[in-house]
């Protein structure tokens, strides 16, 4: 009695959808259907797994809310949950900045392929980033916020200051829940991929860059510059 179409991609159960198959006049015998029906659905909407009764005698299970796709163009498979992949994972579109350390980058990478399935693991894994961050700049690494005030104290830009620090509040909320709700809050998790790139160009980046410019300066004139500066300090 009722179908559901869809255009390729996984049925996921809105107003439109569930208001007028509840509203339609039926009869005794279609009204004890719809009931079932609008059970099953309502379980699809709140991306419940579960088991489908089948018609059929046999091993095999099918579950609700799982689906397999091929693709087209590569023939590779896709595993859907719902109205999302998860698998092969997706990466959130920043990569990370390559003068950071490898163990860095790792961890920027695992945030990466669970933002969508979960921003609060994400920020909290970005966060864990700040951390390594700044015992590589030096510092001793048991509480991030002495260590980005020891930074400051250092000559650390404000606004690089600022970036460290938003990374580091969001990321603890997401590991201490307050005031923050990252549960859902992909956008905001988002942002903090961003801002730890420019943290890495600001403190790593910038200055090998200009150390490298410094380097190619000739000999007797980087001699006299640290002769000048030798002499302020006296």
């Amino acid at each position: 009695m009722y179908t559901i179409e869809h255009d390729g991609l996984p049925f996921v159960a809105g107003k439109n959808f569930m208001m007028p198959v509840a509203q339609a006049p039926v009869s005794e015998e279609e009204a004890r259907a719809r009931v079932h029906f609008l059970e099953y659905v309502n379980r699809l909407s709140k991306g419940e797994v579960f088991k489908v009764d089948a018609d059929y005698a046999g091993s095999e299970i099918e579950l609700a809310n799982v689906h397999v796709s091929e693709c087209f163009s590569c023939g590779k498979l896709s595993i859907w949950y719902h109205e999302g992949i998860i698998y092969p994972p997706h990466r959130y579109e920043v990569e990370s900045n390559t003068d950071l350390p490898d163990d860095i980058q790792k961890d920027f990478d695992e945030a990466r392929s669970i933002l969508n399935l979960s921003p609060r693991g994400a920020a909290a894994l970005l966060r864990l980033c700040v951390q390594k961050l700044c015992i590589y700049l030096g510092k001793p690494g048991k509480n991030i916020d002495a260590d980005i005030g020891s930074l400051v104290e250092d000559g650390l830009d404000v606004r690089v200051q600022q970036a460290l620090d938003v990374v580091r509040v969001i990321g603890n909320e997401a590991v201490h829940p307050g005031q923050m709700d990252l549960a859902d809050d992909r956008d905001t998790a988002s942002t903090l991929f961003d801002l730890l790139n420019r943290i890495a160009y600001d403190t790593i980046t910038h200055p090998k860059k200009l150390a490298a410019i410094y380097g190619k300066l000739p000999a007797s004139k980087r001699e006299a510059i640290a002769k000048r500066d030798a002499s302020k300090k006296s």
